[in-house]
């Protein structure tokens, strides 16, 4: 016969620690654009490796006291074994964010004695990498702290003043037409035929009710509109420069906004589309990967990709919302080749970005820029933008980046559909 012996659980130093504030605390770091780089931009082989995770969230614990007392009182009275102390609970923290799905570690593969290469690979330092459920929670943080900014959180799906048919009552109930939701109105539908037969001369009631297509009354709801969203993220060399990042908030933000319309939003879509020598749609899950790098600024390949990708969704609303500091300096050829010019707002390119912004408002998408930058002339060019989408132009700062996009995007007037 077999028997289960049940012990108390102790648990350990790290087995206290918040979590949640840990990974707040640890934003910046697993978040980060290349702004520390020695090298002034993001190195394509940038590694995420074991030991600076550890050295982070042995930064993050002691600049807020986040320290155990008890492993502090027993690395006090070890002097020798502090160190090994430390490092245990570091590891024991590190296992235990693995185990709550928060990162997950990337070991090497064991060496082969007969391949140079998988020798090589083995010898690289274990990393790691941010997991969906630790991006959620950074964006859930994020919107919580634009909300308390802005004073209120009170917000709900794009209410119009059309009605439509739906679950919620809002209104008298219509005669069905085909299209509409089949949620019927009992009491209006059987008063319907009973007026019809009164005004035919038959009895008001007789079994079996006789029901005719216009009899059917169905409920009318407010109608909520849907809106398609591309985020379009500028990550060329200037988002780094001048002794500020501006990439990171960039993305904070754009966590922030994707935890608000997956939660509040259900029926809008949200598409990230990083530009810089040219432009890719970057999937939400790899953003903390996202890093800015010795690029130009090709605004208007960020635009046409923008665009036929809003071409391929069905909403009431299409919107692009681009956060540049720079004035474009790059242009896709026909032939493919990337001409580029640093300097000055060069004719050709800002021509051909225009008449890509025209063609958005043809296809009736509208676009609004969040300016990190006031040169003049970079200025003159927005504002040509603006009147050209009839979109809006934020001139602002990264620390108040978040409430001025998560304004524009609460309070956007959905158009009236017809």
């Amino acid at each position: 016969m077999r028997f289960t012996r049940y012990s108390r659980y102790t648990g350990t130093e790290a087995d206290g620690v918040d979590l949640d504030e840990l990974l707040s605390q640890l934003a910046d770091y697993l978040l980060q654009s290349g702004f520390q780089s020695p090298y002034g931009f993001y190195e394509m082989d940038f590694e995420r490796t074991m030991e600076q995770l550890r050295q982070a969230i042995l930064e993050a614990l002691e600049a807020n006291q986040m320290l155990p007392p008890e492993l502090r009182r027993r690395m006090e009275e070890n002097p020798e074994q502090a160190d090994e102390l430390l490092n245990q609970f570091l590891q024991n923290l590190i296992e235990r964010m693995a185990e709550e799905g928060l990162i997950r570690v990337d070991q090497p593969p064991p060496p082969q004695p007969r391949s140079g290469n998988a020798d090589e690979e083995s010898r690289r330092p274990p990393r790691f990498e941010v997991t969906d459920k630790a991006l959620d929670f950074l964006g859930y943080k994020q919107l919580k702290g634009l909300l308390g900014a802005l004073g209120k959180a009170s917000f709900g799906r794009h209410d119009t003043r059309e009605l439509a048919t739906g679950v919620e009552v809002a209104g008298a109930p219509k005669t069905y037409e085909f299209g509409d939701t089949l949620n019927l109105d009992i009491t209006a539908t059987l008063s319907s035929s009973i007026k019809r037969r009164l005004g035919e001369g038959q009895p008001a009631l007789e079994l079996p009710l006789d029901l005719d297509y216009p009899d059917l009354q169905v409920h009318q709801s407010e109608y909520q509109s849907s809106c398609a969203t591309v985020l379009l993220l500028d990550c060329s060399h200037s988002m780094i420069l001048y002794g500020e990042d501006r990439f990171t908030p960039a993305k904070k933000v754009a966590l922030a906004l994707s935890h608000l319309i997956r939660t509040q939003y259900p029926g809008d879509s949200l598409h990230l589309v990083l530009f810089h020598d040219s432009a890719e749609e970057l999937p939400l899950g790899q953003l903390a990967r996202a890093q800015v790098g010795p690029y130009y600024t090709n605004t208007r390949e960020g635009l046409r990709l923008a665009r036929r990708r809003l071409a391929a969704e069905n909403k009431d609303m299409r919107q692009i919302v681009m956060i540049t500091d720079g004035k474009p300096s790059a242009l896709t050829l026909e032939d493919g080749r990337i001409y580029k010019n640093a300097f000055g707002l060069d004719p050709l390119v800002v021509s051909e970005t225009l008449k890509e912004v025209a063609r958005c408002r043809r296809a009736g998408i509208l676009i609004n820029t969040f300016m990190l930058a006031d040169d003049y002339s970079l200025i003159h060019f927005v504002h040509q933008v603006c009147q050209i989408a009839r979109g809006k132009a934020y001139f602002t700062t990264p620390r108040t980046l978040g409430q001025y996009l998560l304004l524009d995007y609460l309070n956007r007037k959905s158009k009236r559909v017809h």
